[in-house]
């Protein structure tokens, strides 16, 4: 019964880690292609950095998400 709870306490780390890889995929990427975007047209800047924040935001939240799950499952 003690190697259960190992596994369980081991299983939830794993589960957390893998769902933290999506939104730093997504973090990149939406940084990325904002950069680009600004280097491109710097007349918009401010609207790009304005949206790329709200869509960080919502990237996180994911990230907040897993980890609740993994408290909640484990």
């Amino acid at each position: 019964m003690d190697n259960f709870a190992e596994l369980t306490g081991n299983i939830g780390t794993v589960g957390y880690g893998l769902a933290a890889i999506g939104p730093g995929i997504g973090l990149g990427i939406l940084i990325g292609k904002t950069i680009e975007g600004m280097a491109r047209q710097p007349e918009v800047a401010g609207r790009l950095q304005g949206t790329m924040f709200i869509g960080v935001a919502f990237v996180e939240v994911l990230a907040l998400l897993g980890l609740v799950a993994g408290f909640i499952v484990a």
